[in-house]
C-alpha cells in the first residue's frame, strides 16, 4: 500500500509539479470557461429571437393568412430563414462547423477564442431556440391576451409577461443544454485551443502517462456539472416559491 502511494506521489509530481505543468490546467480551465460562458450569451440571444420569430408564425399564422398583408410575408420569410439556420447547425457535427469557422469563413483572424466562442453560440442557438420555442408554446393563450389588456402590443407582451414565464419552464432543459455546451468545448483544441481537454492531453505528451492528466480533466469537469447543477436547482427552488 506504502508503494502504492508513493508511485500515485511520483505521478502527480511528474505530471502538475514538474515544469509547473499544472498551469497548462489552469490555462485550460480559464479557456473552457471563457468560451462556454460568451458562447452561452450568444446561444440565449440567437435562442431567443428565433423562438419569438418561429413561435410568433406559429401562433399567429391563420390570422396573417388570412390578411396576406406585407407583416405575413416578412414573417414567412424569417421564419423560413429560422428552419434553414436550425436544420443546417443542427444536422451537422459542431467539430465541422468549428473548422469551417476556423479555416473558412473567419480564416483571417488569429483569434482563435474568438472562433470558437462564435461557432459555440451559433451551435447552441439553434436548440435553445428549440427549447424556448417549446416554453413559449405551452404558455396558455389566457396569458397573451392577459397582456394585450394591459395595453401591451405582441413585442411588448413576449418581453414582459411571456418571456418571464418561459425561463421558469424551460430552466431544467436550458440547464441540460449549457452542460453539453460545457464539454462540448472539448474539442476546441481542434483549432490549436488550449482548453481543459487539449491541456491534459499536453500532459500526457510529455509525461507518457495517461491515468493521471485524464483522470484530473475528467473531475474538473464532473466538478464544475455538479456545482453548476446545484446553482440551477437553487434557482428553480427560489423561482418556485416566488409564484406562492
Amino acid at each position: 500500500m506504502k508503494e502504492w502511494f508513493q508511485g500515485l506521489s511520483d505521478e502527480f509530481v511528474l505530471n502538475f509539479i514538474k515544469d509547473n505543468r499544472w498551469e497548462w490546467i489552469v490555462t485550460g480551465l480559464k479557456n473552457t470557461l471563457v468560451i462556454t460562458f460568451f458562447a452561452t450569451i450568444i446561444g440565449i440571444a440567437i435562442g431567443v429571437l428565433i423562438a419569438i420569430v418561429r413561435s410568433t408564425y406559429d401562433k399567429n399564422y391563420d390570422s396573417l393568412k388570412k390578411k396576406k398583408n406585407l407583416g405575413y410575408y416578412l414573417l414567412s420569410v424569417l421564419n423560413g430563414i429560422c428552419k434553414v439556420y436550425l436544420t443546417v447547425i443542427r444536422g451537422t457535427p459542431v467539430v465541422v462547423q468549428l473548422l469551417i469557422m476556423y479555416f473558412i469563413i473567419l480564416a483571417s483572424s488569429n483569434n482563435e477564442t474568438f472562433i470558437a466562442i462564435i461557432a459555440f453560440g451559433i451551435n447552441s442557438g439553434a436548440y435553445v431556440a428549440e427549447i424556448f420555442r417549446g416554453g413559449i408554446m405551452s404558455i396558455d393563450k389566457g396569458q397573451f391576451e392577459a397582456g394585450r389588456s394591459l395595453g401591451f402590443n405582441y413585442i411588448q407582451t413576449m418581453i414582459y409577461v411571456i418571456v418571464p414565464q418561459m425561463f421558469k419552464v424551460v430552466l431544467p432543459t436550458l440547464c441540460n443544454e449549457f452542460i453539453v455546451l460545457l464539454k462540448e468545448t472539448s474539442i476546441a483544441g481542434y483549432v490549436g485551443i488550449v482548453d481543459l481537454t487539449k491541456a491534459g492531453d499536453l500532459i500526457r505528451g510529455r509525461t507518457f502517462s495517461a491515468f493521471m492528466p485524464l483522470i484530473a480533466v475528467a473531475v474538473i469537469y464532473l466538478f464544475i456539472v455538479m456545482l453548476f447543477t446545484w446553482l440551477v436547482g437553487k434557482l428553480e427552488r427560489r423561482l418556485r416559491n416566488s409564484d406562492h
